[in-house]
């Protein structure tokens, strides 16, 4: 039987984090990235053409705070499922997050471990959030 392969789209203003978060994704069975964008603009572009199962976004992608984009891409397209990553570990940041429906919070310094069991955990309906994120760790 044919199994449609789990599509992620990749957004962050840095190439070479892209490019190592594609080499994660390509060493996992059945997922596969189908489109990048280094900024809120180019995602949008991508999004006009694919409609991926999951979109991984660094929370500073440039000018995704100061927009909506996230929310509404949510609001059209239910079905996709958001995993930021972020640099901070700061409470807003994972505030932010929350509050544009992510299913997944990844903070990068622990992104080689993390990212693979996050998707996994995102793929199969649940949620992740870095424990160097979570709210018991803040002050």
């Amino acid at each position: 039987m044919f199994k449609r392969p789990y599509s992620v789209v990749l957004a962050d203003g840095h190439q070479l984090v892209r490019q190592g978060v594609r080499r994660i994704i390509e060493a996992m069975d059945g997922i596969q990235v189908v489109g990048e964008a280094g900024d809120v603009v180019q995602l949008l572009e991508v999004l006009k053409t694919k409609v991926p199962d999951l979109l991984i976004v660094d929370i500073s992608t440039p000018n995704l705070r100061n927009t909506e984009s996230i929310r509404k891409i949510k609001e059209l397209q239910v079905r996709i499922k958001i995993i930021f990553l972020s640099m901070h570990d700061h409470q807003e940041y994972l505030n932010y997050a929350l509050d544009q429906g992510a299913e997944g919070f990844i903070v990068k310094p622990n992104m080689d471990v993390e990212l693979s069991p996050a998707i996994e955990k995102v793929r199969q309906g649940g949620t992740f959030i870095s424990p160097l994120a979570s709210p018991s760790r803040q002050n």
